[in-house]
């Protein structure tokens, strides 16, 4: 983008259907740009910019069974990880082994019917990595990672909608130790949450009604 100008720079062709979402990874990681993909063809799609303008598939992850509705990269504290949301229920999360180069993936059953979004909760200190994820079951699943058992946890599950949930996306900056949450559904709404501090419950704080169904949603990250 230059300007008012906009020129297409290079097409990453590989998916087989409809590609739902694309994510940006944080600079740090590699030499070249990292972008990720995801597609009704129940694939995701790791690229890496190699040169300016060329992009060749780094890795592509079909551990989903169906649909992949929604991706999102952690926040670069957590290194290069990747979290997906699937028609099939599941959350993957693909984690990037810097010393073998290779990904590894770990699964878990979020939302019976289907899950249509994942966000992350931002880095704080020391506490474990945390994840949302909206589903077709009306909730909100917030889930912890278990560092001794390896394993994701389910830490609260949020009602309020009545309609699938569509998308959920955690506001970049904490005030403290407060969490801050949004969510929208197909039910024409969208619910603000928050969590005063790690371990206590989740409090619906503001409902506000919208003319349509709500599918996608994101913070201002300045605040």
């Amino acid at each position: 983008v230059h300007g008012s100008m906009q020129n297409l720079v290079a097409t990453l062709r590989g998916h087989d259907g409809p590609v739902w979402q694309v994510s940006w990874a944080h600079p740090k990681f590699g030499t070249g740009a990292l972008l990720a993909s995801c597609s009704y063809d129940h694939k995701v799609i790791i690229w890496q910019e190699s040169s300016p303008n060329s992009w060749s598939q780094m890795y592509t992850a079909s551990s989903h069974s169906s649909s992949v509705n929604s991706i999102a990269w952690a926040p670069h504290e957590f290194g290069l990880l990747l979290a997906s949301a699937s028609s099939d229920g599941t959350v993957a999360v693909l984690t990037h082994d810097f010393a073998g180069k290779t990904w590894n993936t770990s699964q878990f059953e979020a939302h019976q019917i289907g899950c249509n979004g994942v966000a992350w909760a931002p880095a704080s200190g020391s506490a474990p990595m945390r994840l949302a994820s909206a589903g077709c079951d009306n909730v909100v699943g917030i889930w912890s990672f278990d560092v001794d058992a390896g394993s994701w946890k389910r830490e609260a599950t949020l009602e309020g909608h009545t309609d699938w949930v569509r998308d959920v996306a955690w506001a970049p900056a904490p005030a403290g130790s407060t969490s801050l949450l949004a969510t929208c559904s197909q039910d024409r709404s969208c619910i603000l949450w928050t969590q005063p501090a790690p371990g206590q419950p989740w409090a619906k704080v503001q409902t506000v009604q919208l003319p349509d169904a709500g599918w996608r949603l994101s913070w201002n990250v300045v605040g």
